[in-house]
C-alpha cells in the first residue's frame, strides 16, 4: 500500500491565529456583500478526505475519535485556496527581449504589428511539443501553488493550429487545471492576416475535439485581433458545441464586448482597462462578471481597469493574473490582492472574495471551491502572518507557509 493510500483520511489544521472566508452562501458576490467576511480567531479546520468537515474555534472543538492528522497553525492564517481564473500557462519560450524593448519605450501594439506579441510565441509554443507542454505547465502550476493558487484556469491560444491547440487544452486539463479554448487569440501567419478564413478553419477543424476537452471558449475581441462581428460568430458557435463564453475586452479600446457578452449570456469579460461609465453601468446591470487584471496594466503601463467603480456600481468583479509570457508575466494572487487594494482601490476583504469565490463562479465552481466551510473543497492556504489581510498588505513578500490540497498538505515549507 502507498503512503498516500495508508495516510489518514482526516486532517486537523489547529491553532490558527485567524480563519478568513467569504461570508455566505451565494455566488458572485457584489456591492457590500463582497466586502464581508467571516473571521474566526484561535481557529481549525477539520477535513474528511478531499472536503472540508467543519471549521471554528478550538475551545468549541470536540475531542476526535480515531485517527486523525494533526497540522500545527500557530502563528498562521488560514484563507480559502486562492482560484486564478484566467492564465495562460501553456506556451513556449519567454518574450524577455520583447519586454526589453517595451522598456526602451516601444509599444505592445507597435511590436505585435511587427510580428512580436503573440505571434512570437505562437513560434515557439509550435516548436515546444505536446511532451514539451506538459512539462511548461506542470511547472507553472507549481509556482502558482507556491503563491496559494489551487485552482486555475488555462488558456490555449498560443498554438492556433490544429494539433498544438489541442495539445495545450490536454496539457492543462492532465495538469489538474480547468481548460479553456483560446482558439480566437489571433490571426497565425500561414493565414495572412485574414481572420474570417482562420476562424472557418478553426471552427471546422478544431472546435469539435477543443469542445471534448475544453470546458469554456475565448475570444480577444480588440482592434488588430478580431472585431465583433467575427467575436460573435466563434462564440455563437462554441456555445453550439456548450462551451461556456469568455471574452477578452476592453483592453485597449472599447469594440463593442461588453455588450456582446450580455447579449450571449457570457461568464465574464476580462481586462476592461478601457472602459468606461456606460459600460461600468451595463455590466453592473448584468449577470457577467468582469475580472480585473491589474498585472497587466501595470506590466503595460496601461490605465487601471476601473475597479472601485465597478464594485460601487453593483457590478460582479474577479480578480486574475493575465499569467502570460508577454504582458503579464506574474503567477501570484497575493500580489494581485495587493495591486487591487493600491492601484483598484478595493478594501483587502474585497480583494479576498474577488480571487476566491467570484473566482469560482467563473470557473463553474463557486458551489464547491472559494470558501471555508463545511461541504466545500478542502483546499487551505496557510499564510505565515498574523492577520489574514497580509494577503494585501505584504506587498511581494514570501506569505504562504504551506497549501492544503484536497485535504492533504503540499509541504511548500
Amino acid at each position: 500500500m502507498s503512503d498516500k493510500a495508508a495516510a489518514p483520511s482526516r486532517l486537523l489544521v489547529r491553532d490558527l491565529a485567524q480563519l478568513a472566508t467569504p461570508a455566505g452562501t451565494d455566488a458572485p458576490l457584489r456591492g457590500l456583500a463582497l466586502g464581508q467576511v467571516e473571521l474566526v480567531e484561535n481557529a481549525y479546520v477539520l477535513c474528511e478526505g478531499a472536503t472540508i468537515a467543519a471549521v471554528g474555534r478550538m475551545a468549541d472543538l470536540d475531542r476526535l475519535e480515531g485517527d486523525v492528522e494533526e497540522l500545527d497553525g500557530r502563528g498562521l492564517c488560514a484563507i480559502p485556496g486562492l482560484v486564478d481564473c484566467h492564465a495562460h500557462v501553456a506556451f513556449g519560450g519567454d518574450r524577455v527581449e520583447e519586454f526589453s524593448l517595451r522598456a526602451a519605450g516601444a509599444s505592445y501594439e507597435e511590436l505585435h504589428a511587427a510580428g512580436g506579441g503573440i505571434l512570437s510565441t505562437v513560434r515557439a509554443t509550435r516548436a515546444a511539443g505536446e511532451d514539451g507542454l506538459r512539462t511548461t505547465v506542470e511547472r507553472h502550476r507549481g509556482w502558482m501553488r507556491e503563491h496559494g493558487t489551487t485552482t486555475f484556469e488555462g488558456k490555449s491560444g498560443y498554438g492556433l493550429d490544429r494539433d498544438t491547440e489541442l495539445a495545450s487544452l490536454r496539457a492543462v486539463r492532465d495538469a489538474g487545471g480547468i481548460p479553456t479554448w483560446l482558439g480566437a487569440h489571433a490571426v497565425p501567419p500561414e493565414f495572412d492576416g485574414d481572420a474570417d478564413a482562420y476562424l472557418d478553419f478553426a471552427l471546422a477543424e478544431v472546435l469539435p475535439e477543443a469542445a471534448q476537452i475544453a470546458e469554456a471558449a475565448d475570444v480577444f475581441l480588440e482592434r488588430g485581433a478580431f472585431d465583433r462581428a467575427q467575436a460573435r460568430r466563434y462564440l455563437e458557435a462554441c456555445r453550439e458545441a456548450a462551451l461556456a463564453l469568455r471574452l477578452h475586452g476592453d483592453q485597449f479600446t472599447e469594440q463593442g464586448a461588453i455588450p456582446l457578452a450580455i447579449e450571449l449570456g457570457a461568464r465574464s469579460v476580462d481586462h476592461l482597462e478601457a472602459t468606461g461609465d456606460a459600460g461600468v453601468r451595463a455590466l453592473a446591470a448584468s449577470d457577467v462578471v468582469g475580472v480585473l487584471l491589474p498585472a497587466s496594466a501595470l506590466f503595460l503601463a496601461r490605465p487601471m481597469p476601473p475597479g472601485r467603480k465597478l464594485v460601487d456600481t453593483g457590478a460582479a468583479v474577479a480578480l486574475a493574473t493575465d499569467f502570460n509570457p508577454g504582458s503579464a508575466f506574474c503567477e501570484s494572487l497575493p500580489l494581485i490582492c495587493s495591486l487591487a487594494a493600491t492601484q483598484l482601490k478595493l478594501s483587502p476583504a474585497e480583494g479576498l472574495a474577488a480571487m476566491t469565490v467570484n473566482a469560482a463562479h467563473v470557473l463553474g465552481r463557486a458551489d464547491r471551491k472559494g470558501r471555508l466551510a463545511p461541504g466545500y473543497d478542502a483546499d487551505v492556504v496557510l499564510l505565515d502572518a498574523p492577520d489574514w489581510r497580509y494577503l494585501a498588505y505584504h506587498l511581494g513578500g514570501r506569505l504562504v507557509a504551506d497549501v492544503v490540497l484536497a485535504g492533504r498538505p503540499t509541504a511548500l515549507g
